[in-house]
């Protein structure tokens, strides 16, 4: 059984080891990573009100004041003035100006942005796919290290274009939308582009090439520190006006008038959100150094195989309750782990795949540990329900302990018994009534071995052989085998009598009690197989038996000794027995006295 549990085990791991690694190689339960980087961001986001980054937002109140959508582009020209006579540090429009106005208007646009060189007018690369919002699934393969490249680009018209700097706003969605990443350059037709947020930082004063530096590619994670509510926004309108003060500020102008659907995006901190929040904090993380590092997947690797060797041992070597404990302080650990490493160094540990691996570890282990012990249950339930009690079989299936069913050396209490008058009573009844009377006697003395602990070896004609301490140890196992003795033949007295009354025949009882060490176990051939007990003290057991007097009860020195003080005891003398070289002293039981603490 133990090979066989070890064998299934290994093999049971090593199927949990392939399939966590096969999960993990195809990214099939990402949406579990992505949702715990989300809780992680959303948790860990600065609440602090920011200034110096505001929105200019295209919000109803403006729509309701200017118009509806889209405006004419004369509008501009004051906001910009008005702009610059405040001290904005940087201008990035978050508008797309890819087709012809009013000439007149955008002439007057065109010039006014002429007179600025702190003005951001966007651009868009187009991929194969959608160009808002292209999946990585839809880019041409590329190593890290290289420019993702676009196939075509949608700039301004050259009127506005050619008068101001340009940047990209692409989104960059993963495959469930979320906008986790964003390009920092891309390789367009036209050249490299930076993206808005990247332009913005170097016109606010950033050192491009080291941020460039330390993204590889270009393709960074964002770091979302800030909620829209924590971003000051400033109505169109407010802005025309010239009552707002703007001195150093980095001003964004985009949405955020309900709507403008196209302009709505999902973030790890926001559902719902306009764009123009997420390139503020893309804007925000380039100007303050902010990194977001992903554990290198090899560690995720090994990270796993330790979980699934670590719930092995937990599953197997502790109880069942105390397991699923342990399991479930071990998850609080690793998620309160990787949330702290999250929120104080800005490194994503990918607990969920590990979380899966110490999941399922765990249940094939308990299933493969619960097959075992329950064929394990029924195979002793089997074995022993037909020699001692349902609760000493529960008891044997229940321990931890290993059931040996070979033959084992242990010191055993056994009862020999033989009935007396048995065949003058059978010569005077039909076979239908002697099976009765052995029946009715059986009953008696099963019923009284197995209240007192005791395992009924066989029914030998009508005798009978009864161990105790075996298969489990018994406590004060002599004390129970003198109890058995003395409360079977206080039984008899009842059925002699009956016995008497109705056939005239005289029934009697001899008990024989020895104690000491013998063979026990399943002993047999391959073909029939026992529980029994073989030696010497067994045979002197036997031996005093057969020396006993009609409803007696005699025990040897050795269960004499260890019972004296619970029973009272008459000394019949010493007796010779066969194959013995000395004489055994012999007791016989008169009384009960107490019960051992």
């Amino acid at each position: 059984m133990k090979k066989k549990q070890l064998l299934t085990g290994i093999w049971g791991n090593l199927a949990v080891v392939i399939l966590v690694l096969f999960f993990f190689g195809f990214n099939t339960f990402d949406v579990l990573s992505r949702a715990l980087y989300d809780f992680n961001m959303s948790k860990s986001a600065d609440s602090d009100y920011r200034h110096d980054i505001v929105v200019v937002g295209i919000d109803d109140q403006s729509l309701q004041e200017i118009g509806a959508w889209p405006w004419d582009r004369k509008v501009y020209v004051p906001l910009l003035q008005n702009l610059e006579k405040q001290g904005a540090k940087v201008i990035a429009f978050d508008v797309m100006f890819n087709a012809k106005g009013n000439a007149d208007s955008d002439k007057a646009f065109a010039d006014e942005l002429a007179k600025h060189k702190n003005v951001i007018l966007p651009s868009q690369a187009v991929f194969d796919g959608n160009y808002n919002a292209v999946n990585n699934d839809n880019i041409t393969k590329r190593s890290k290290d290289k420019l993702i490249q676009s196939k075509s680009l949608i700039t301004p018209i050259p009127e506005l274009g050619q008068k101001a700097q340009t940047a990209l706003i692409n989104a960059n969605l993963d495959d469930d939308s979320v906008i986790r990443k964003t390009w920092l350059q891309v390789e367009t037709p036209q050249g490299v582009l930076p993206s808005l947020a990247l332009k913005t930082a170097e016109l606010a004063g950033a050192n491009v090439q080291e941020i460039l530096s330390r993204f590889p590619g270009q393709e960074m994670n964002i770091r979302y520190n800030l909620y829209s509510s924590n971003i000051q926004m400033l109505p169109f309108t407010e802005v025309l006006k010239g009552s707002v003060k703007l001195k150093d500020r980095i001003v964004l102008i985009g949405f955020t008038a309900s709507g403008f659907e196209n302009d709505d995006g999902t973030t790890p901190i926001e559902k719902r959100t306009k764009l123009v929040y997420a390139h503020a904090n893309i804007i925000h993380q380039l100007l303050n150094g902010g990194k977001v590092e992903f554990e290198n997947r090899t560690v995720t690797r090994i990270w796993m195989l330790a979980m699934v060797a670590l719930m092995a041992a937990i599953a197997w070597r502790l109880k069942p309750i105390l397991g699923m404990l342990l399991v479930a302080v071990s998850a609080a650990v690793i998620l309160a782990g990787q949330y702290w490493m999250f929120s104080s160094m800005e490194k994503d540990v990918n607990a969920a795949y590990p979380l899966i691996a110490m999941l399922f570890s765990y249940l094939v282990n308990i299933a493969i540990k619960t097959f075992y012990e329950t064929k394990q249950r029924h195979y002793i339930t089997k074995q022993f329900g037909r020699y001692i009690s349902p609760d000493l079989v529960k008891e044997i299936a229940a321990t931890d302990q290993e059931i040996q069913l070979g033959g084992i050396s242990k010191e055993l209490t056994i009862l020999f018994l033989d009935v007396r008058g048995f065949t003058p009573l059978s010569e005077k009844l039909s076979p239908e009534e002697v099976v009765g009377f052995l029946n009715m006697m059986f009953n008696l003395i099963t019923e009284k071995t197995l209240e007192n602990h005791g395992t009924i070896d066989k029914f030998i004609g009508d005798a009978a052989m009864i161990l105790f301490n075996a298969p489990l140890d018994v406590k004060h196992h002599e004390y129970y085998a003198v109890k058995t003795a003395y409360e079977i033949q206080k039984g008899m007295e009842k059925v002699r009598q009956d016995i008497m009354d109705r056939y005239q025949v005289t029934i009697a009882v001899g008990i024989g009690i020895n104690t000491g060490p013998v063979v026990v176990g399943n002993i047999g051939s391959y073909l029939r197989v026992d529980y029994t007990a073989i030696g010497d003290n067994v045979n002197t057991a036997a031996r005093i038996e057969s020396n006993t007097q009609p409803n007696q009860v005699l025990v040897s020195e050795a269960t004499y000794e260890r019972t004296k003080d619970y029973f009272e005891y008459q000394f019949v003398g010493e007796k010779m027995m066969k194959g013995k070289s000395v004489g055994i002293k012999l007791y016989e039981v008169l009384g009960h006295i107490k019960a051992p603490k």
